[in-house]
């Protein structure tokens, strides 16, 4: 079997799993015209997150035809301030980094991309990472910044963009 039809293989069935998991009630997956390899995903974040608590965040996971063994790319597509969010609405975590070794010695092999992580497993780990930002490697330096020295005012920045969040 070729390696684009292993790859969409397993997303179809990885998909159907996520569609049937009473464990991501609160996370919807889709398809982007058809193309098995182009998600698009809504996270529902609970109310237990203390500062995107109430939120609906939409994003897109792009898999390479090399998945599982190289990483999606997930973007936001409802604007988000958060430490580990480009501006542009890129994730960064360390799941989604290329397998292997860091080149600047940062992360470990084992916190990067395995083939054993899955579409929800990336999916939790954004969720996680709402919660709890990694200030040390940040994507969006001001957010870090902010989140760090003011974060009175990092909290209402990123209320903001949940209700912002509810109006798109």
């Amino acid at each position: 079997m070729s390696a684009p039809l292993a790859s969409a293989n397993l997303l179809r069935r990885q998909l159907k799993a996520m569609e049937t998991d009473k464990d991501m009630a609160n996370i919807s997956a889709g398809l982007v015209n058809d193309n098995i390899y182009e998600w698009e995903v809504m996270l529902m974040i609970s109310d237990d997150c203390e500062f995107y608590g109430g939120g609906f965040f939409r994003a897109r996971l792009l898999f390479p035809p090399t998945y599982p063994h190289n990483p999606p790319t997930m973007r936001f597509e409802t604007p988000i301030w958060h430490p580990n969010v480009y501006p542009d609405g890129g994730v960064c975590i360390s799941i989604l980094h290329p397998p292997g070794e860091d080149q600047y010695g940062y992360e470990s092999a084992g916190e990067r991309w395995l083939p054993v992580h899955t579409p929800e497993s990336i999916l939790l780990s954004v969720i996680s990472m709402l919660s709890s930002p990694n200030d040390e490697s940040p994507a969006n330096l001001e957010a870090a910044k902010m989140w760090r020295e003011n974060p009175d005012e990092f909290k209402k920045k990123a209320r903001r963009c949940v209700r912002d969040s509810l109006e798109g």
